[in-house]
């Protein structure tokens, strides 16, 4: 089966970008495993706790998203994006979903696929 990460900002998608991420996972994987670091889990709370308006409703979404759909895994990062590129190292997961840039340059560079937002609301694969 095929694992898939999720970053912080993926799982706020729905909210920021009205992108339906589960329905698009299922249409590019079929059934997968997914997956978030326990740091990105923090990072939402975060989120949700500091942040006023749509940024705050989308991280607390996201959580409630991960806490439904995700399996919660340990590494030894704190950091989310730091965390994401560990699972990637290990070869615990076969995708990371990400809009993030940098965190897209160091998956891609390390040999990881990333799955991010093509046109206004699908989901491709980009292959290192």
């Amino acid at each position: 089966m095929v694992v898939v990460a999720m970053d912080t900002n993926a799982l706020m998608m729905p909210v920021e970008l009205d992108v339906r991420v589960f329905d698009e996972l299922d249409r590019l994987f079929g059934t997968s495993d997914l997956v978030t670091p326990q740091a990105v889990l923090d990072e939402l709370e975060k989120l949700a706790a500091d942040s006023n308006g749509e940024e705050g409703v989308a991280a607390s979404v996201g959580s409630d998203l991960a806490t439904r759909h995700c399996s919660v895994v340990e590494t030894d990062a704190s950091y989310a994006d730091d965390a994401l590129v560990e699972l990637a190292d290990r070869g615990e997961v076969d995708y990371v979903v990400t809009n993030d840039r940098p965190l897209r340059t160091r998956l891609l560079d390390g040999g990881c696929p990333v799955v991010g937002v093509r046109g206004r609301n699908t989901l491709a694969v980009t292959a290192p």
